[in-house]
Parts: structure tokens; C-alpha cells; sequence
């Protein structure tokens, strides 16, 4: 699902009062990182996550690393935090 700049700014409201629930540090992007981000997704729908400045990639190539690898949309990225979305098949909390 991709979504449009309207959705978009939905979801950046949503998540500015969001804490930063991830961090990826000097691995980088794992398949454990995508795992429980993926994990963290389902239960969550938006999640905002952190790359530390020991971190291979940039908060961007990060957050693409983890829309590809988990079929997830990257809302916003600014500095050095970055915020994903998954909506639920069911129950979804965010109505778009």
C-alpha cells in the first residue's frame, strides 16, 4: 500500500507525540531489526525508530532497508529518526 500526502500528514500528526521505540545501532539493519520492528508493527500500525550515529546507513537508507524487507510505508524522516507504517488487515486503529 502506498500512501498519498494527505495520509502522509495524518500519520505525521499522529506520530509527533510518539516516544522513539527502536533504536539501530553499529549492525546496522538486520534481519533481527526488521523481525521485531515487524513484530512491533503488527501490535502498533506506527512506530518511530532512531539510527544512532554508530550506524552504517542513514536514517533514509534505513528506513527504505525496512519498507523493502517488511512491505511497510515510510511516513517521515527527519535527522536521525525515521517513522514507519503497517496498517492492520483488521481493527485497524487509523482510518485511511
Amino acid at each position: 500500500m502506498s500512501l498519498n500526502s494527505k495520509q502522509r500528514a495524518y500519520l505525521r500528526g499522529q506520530a509527533q507525540h510518539m516516544d522513539t521505540i527502536f533504536q539501530i545501532g553499529k549492525s546496522g539493519v538486520t534481519e533481527e531489526t526488521a523481525q521485531a520492528i515487524k513484530t512491533a508493527l503488527m501490535a502498533r500500525e506506527l512506530i518511530k525508530c532512531r539510527v544512532l550515529d554508530t550506524c552504517p546507513n542513514t536514517s533514509k537508507e534505513a528506513a527504505n532497508l525496512l519498507c523493502q524487507m517488511i512491505g511497510c510505508d515510510s511516513v517521515q524522516v527527519i535527522g536521525s529518526k525515521f517513522v514507519l507504517f503497517l496498517k492492520k488487515d483488521k481493527d485497524s486503529q487509523y482510518d485511511i
